[in-house]
């Protein structure tokens, strides 16, 4: 019996030093600031911001919208939401990019099927 209340008073003598080692193990391995991510982030938004402006306003408004919000994480150091939100913010101004591509290739094969329809009447009255 009493190597058993011996044991049980040695488990609760370690576990504060266990418990404390553990602490500062997870503090060295906390999350790095996510420069590159930001910085990744911030120039898709940038390239775009010219085309997709005005042909892809929404995907866009939610890239730039994700962006702050990871600037301001960064600012709060919460490292590992900032890099979410900046990838995030990267994705959306990519499908924003990708969006203004689609709306544009839209308009030129509707611009090149009524030259040929023009052309195909202009045909059919000679």
């Amino acid at each position: 019996m009493k190597h058993e209340t011996w044991q049980a008073r040695r488990m609760l003598w370690v576990s504060p030093w266990a418990l404390t080692g553990l602490m500062l193990l997870g503090a060295c391995a906390s999350t790095p600031p996510p420069n590159e991510e930001l910085a990744v982030g911030k120039a898709a938004v940038e390239r775009a911001s010219g085309p997709a402006a005005a042909e892809a306003p929404t995907e866009l408004a939610a890239a730039r919208d994700k962006l702050t919000r990871a600037n301001l994480a960064y600012a709060n150091k919460d490292y590992a939401l900032a890099s979410q939100l900046a990838a995030q913010a990267e994705a959306d101004a990519t499908l924003a990019e990708a969006q203004a591509r689609s709306v544009r290739s839209g308009r030129a094969l509707t611009e090149v099927r009524e030259g040929l329809r023009q052309l195909r009447d202009e045909m059919n009255r000679k």
